[in-house]
Order: structure tokens, then C-alpha cells, then sequence
């Protein structure tokens, strides 16, 4: 017979399922599957019928990539809010507005807490950028309803992030078929 640890919260049972309580999970570091980790969470939850909900800075507000696909096909929502690469924008004011507008929206939706798991993608940018400040998001982190999972991806996550976090994992580059053999991004692996 297990004994529970008394210092360790009681299961509760949220829609069905139990739930000790939610985890902030951190996807970062210079390799690749940060997005693609966390699409992976929100497939396994959206098939155990848990709401799920992905919002992505950075990548283009009309961007059709595989995710967005297949995505609308399952029913699962995704909202892209940007004007795409960073490094590559003509009106940084007009990037970082749109950062500004999604944060804002994605923090209405974690403080709101219909949704089981919610996604910020590629959001680490917009606090290492300067564009939303780590402190506000920590806070709403703190404040979410207890069976709220949020992911959050990208690279150069701020230390006050991770020591928030309760899942933290880097995503270490060894070798790039970029780097090694020139070949692009390719339909399905990258986008």
C-alpha cells in the first residue's frame, strides 16, 4: 500500500480528470523541436479531449505551415499574431505592437482558464527582445487557475522564466543539415 507524501497536494478532479495541478513548461535552447514538442502535448491532450489552445508570436498572421493544417482539420485553434522573422522586419514598432497585442490576448485567456493546456509559441522572443516584460508574465503565470498547463517555447527564455517553471528542457543543436550541407528548410521536418 503507497502512502501519499503529505506535504504533496490531494489529485483533484478537473473535467473528468485528475489533475495534481498545472505545470508551467519551458521549451528552449538553440536546437530545433521546441514547437514541435509542444505540438506533440497538444495532440497526445487534445485525443484524452482536454481544450487546447496554441498561440504563436512571430510567425506570420496569415501562415499556412503543416501545424496550422492540421490543426484546423482536428478543430484544434491556433492564432498566430506577427509580422514573421524578427531579424527580418522593416517596422520593429509594428513587431513589437503585434507581441504586445498577443501577450495581451494570451494573458486574458491563462487568467480566464477555459482551456486546459494553452501554448505560447515562440514567446521566449518577446521578453529576451524587451517587448513584454518577464515580470508581467511571471505574475500571470502565478495567478492562473491551478489546473492550467501553459508551454511556452523559444530560445533565450529569461532566467525569471525558468525559475518559475516547473518542466524545463533545452534543446541542444549538435548538428544542423544546414550547416553541414547547405540543404533549406524543408515542407513537414521545419514548417
Amino acid at each position: 500500500m503507497s502512502r501519499r507524501d503529505p506535504r504533496e497536494k490531494p489529485e483533484r478532479v478537473v473535467k473528468g480528470r485528475r489533475v495534481r495541478r498545472g505545470l508551467i513548461i519551458i521549451n528552449t535552447g538553440e536546437g530545433k523541436g521546441k514547437t514541435t514538442a509542444a505540438l506533440g502535448v497538444i495532440f497526445r491532450a487534445w485525443g484524452r479531449d482536454f481544450q487546447v489552445k496554441m498561440f504563436q508570436f512571430i510567425k506570420h498572421t496569415t501562415a499556412q505551415f503543416g501545424e496550422h493544417r492540421a490543426a484546423a482539420r482536428l478543430g484544434i485553434p491556433i492564432e498566430a499574431l506577427g509580422d514573421g522573422f524578427t531579424w527580418l522586419s522593416k517596422d520593429m514598432d509594428q513587431t513589437t505592437a503585434l507581441a504586445l497585442e498577443q501577450w495581451k490576448r494570451c494573458k486574458e485567456a491563462i487568467l480566464k482558464g477555459e482551456e486546459d493546456i494553452i501554448v505560447l509559441d515562440e514567446f521566449t522572443y518577446s521578453m529576451h527582445y524587451g517587448w513584454v516584460p518577464v515580470d508581467d508574465v511571471v505574475d500571470t503565470l502565478k495567478r492562473r487557475p491551478e489546473p492550467l498547463h501553459v508551454i511556452i517555447t523559444g530560445r533565450y527564455a529569461p532566467q525569471e522564466l525558468i525559475d518559475c517553471a516547473d518542466l524545463v528542457t533545452e534543446m541542444k543543436l549538435i548538428k544542423h543539415p544546414y550547416q553541414e550541407q547547405r540543404i533549406r528548410a524543408q515542407q513537414g521536418i521545419e514548417f
